[in-house]
């Protein structure tokens, strides 16, 4: 957490505040900030307007489009772990999507292409390296060809800026060592990295006067005796703070901490670790764009493909199999209390039940790393084993059904009418894949929701 120093200084109070490295990749320093005494006395609990829990990409992107909006509001950021972008937002391909994939018409497709362009303009104007590398997806036999052309119309449909169709020469001129029958290109597909650009939001929302807490983990909602000021927020230290109204953007503890303020459990929260491989350094000359497989619709994962990253590195992958918990990163974390309550959920169950020969072959390609790379080869066959080894892994929230239905929707939450805490939390349960590449304009959203529901 900052820490204040506080000295009394002619009726207000002195906070000489130490801003950590971590946040600001710059040493320590000391900001001088005056605030009115009594409301900062240790006497009294913090106090704010709004207070966002999770401080991922969405929680931290509409942390700061709220105080934008509202700059007379006082309005905290709470994030469980030491430093923000510490799960999802920080642990992924990097890859900027474009809109391909999904639905026209589809709240999904709309918030991806507003989505790309919002953030290649806030990446141009902070100076965030990024790299329009690119995008191949390719058909490496017939039977994938009809899916790429209904993947051409959906781009078109979604409003994707200049894709168009290749042919196995074109393919070559773009990238010389893959092979494919046909392929989609999408050049305005890109990288960059998630968590840089996680740490830019909060570096905004603390500059416009956001308050920001790490390891703080909340574990209660309690109504209190202040009405301005009804909720309390309490974390498993027993530390407390207050607010008007409250939104959660909890990731892969989104359903846990949904149910703390009397939601039900559903949509339940499955956690999937994707592993990758990298592609040792002297053949990353081997792609320059992302290629990427034509997704087959019998199975509910995309599949494997080839990323160059920001840093230099290619990554391979990822698979995609089920975390013994919800931070399961490698198969020695295991909680045996979260993986009872995934095992016990009946959606898991029907799901696990209808995809298990899937299942089983992402479970042996994650222990078989050959096997992995044969995904790989079919699109560059030079890649071999002695050109790989163990990269990356992250671990996706992914919402789930009774009835085993993977969800891919926005899915927000609240009790309304159930008293001050009911009344006052939103919950932000599921933001999908793009969700980064997403986040300026699922902020914009939710912003204008709480605008709605709060009468902000």
């Amino acid at each position: 957490m900052i820490a204040y120093k506080l000295t009394r200084f002619a009726g207000t109070v002195k906070c000489r505040r130490f801003v950590p490295a971590v946040l600001t990749s710059q040493p320590q320093r000391v900001v001088p900030v005056y605030y009115n005494c009594r409301r900062y006395s240790q006497e009294n609990k913090p106090l704010y307007d709004i207070v966002v829990i999770g401080g991922g990409i969405v929680g931290s992107a509409s942390a700061r489009e709220l105080l934008l909006r509202h700059q007379s509001l006082k309005i905290a950021l709470v994030e469980k772990e030491n430093r923000f972008a510490f799960h999802q937002s920080g642990n992924n391909s990097g890859v900027i999507h474009a809109g391909i994939y999904y639905k026209p018409g589809s709240l999904k497709a709309k918030l991806c292409v507003e989505g790309l362009n919002l953030s290649y303009k806030y990446l141009d104007e902070k100076g965030i390296k990024y790299s329009k590398c690119g995008k191949l997806i390719v058909a490496t036999d017939r039977s994938e060809v009809s899916r790429l052309l209904e993947l051409y119309d959906r781009g078109v449909k979604n409003g994707v800026k200049d894709i168009k169709m290749l042919d196995a020469k074109e393919i070559k001129e773009l990238e010389p060592h893959c092979n494919g029958l046909q392929a989609l290109w999408s050049p305005h597909t890109g990288i960059v990295d998630w968590g840089e650009v996680t740490n830019s939001y909060v570096r905004d929302f603390e500059k416009c006067g956001g308050k920001t807490y790490l390891n703080f983990e909340v574990n209660k909602f309690a109504e209190s005796e202040n009405s301005e000021h009804p909720v309390t927020i309490t974390d498993g230290k027993g530390n407390k703070i207050q607010a008007k109204y409250v939104l959660t953007c909890c990731g892969l503890h989104s359903d846990t901490v949904a149910v703390l303020t009397g939601c039900p459990e559903e949509p339940k929260i499955i956690p999937f670790r994707g592993e990758y491989l990298f592609l040792v350094p002297e053949k990353s000359h081997l792609t320059k764009a992302n290629i990427y497989p034509v997704p087959d619709p019998r199975f509910p994962f995309l599949g494997v493909h080839v990323t160059p990253r920001i840093d230099g590195r290619v990554i391979l992958g990822p698979n995609a199999i089920l975390a013994l918990c919800k931070e399961g990163y490698r198969w020695g974390d295991v909680n045996m209390k979260e993986l009872k309550d995934i095992l016990s959920f009946s959606g898991f169950r029907k799901m696990a039940f209808k995809y298990a020969g899937f299942g089983f072959k992402e479970m042996t390609r994650s222990v078989l790393m050959p096997l992995q790379v044969m995904q790989i080869q079919k699109y560059i066959q030079e890649i071999t084993t002695r050109d790989v080894e163990k990269g990356p892994a992250g671990v996706r929230a992914q919402a789930m059904g009774k009835d085993g239905t993977l969800i891919e929707d926005f899915v927000f939450d609240s009790k309304p009418g159930s008293g001050a805490i009911g009344s006052r939390v939103l919950h932000c349960r599921n933001a999908p894949s793009p969700g980064a590449t997403s986040s300026l304009a699922i902020a914009k959203m939710i912003a204008d929701k709480m605008k709605d529901e709060f009468k902000l």
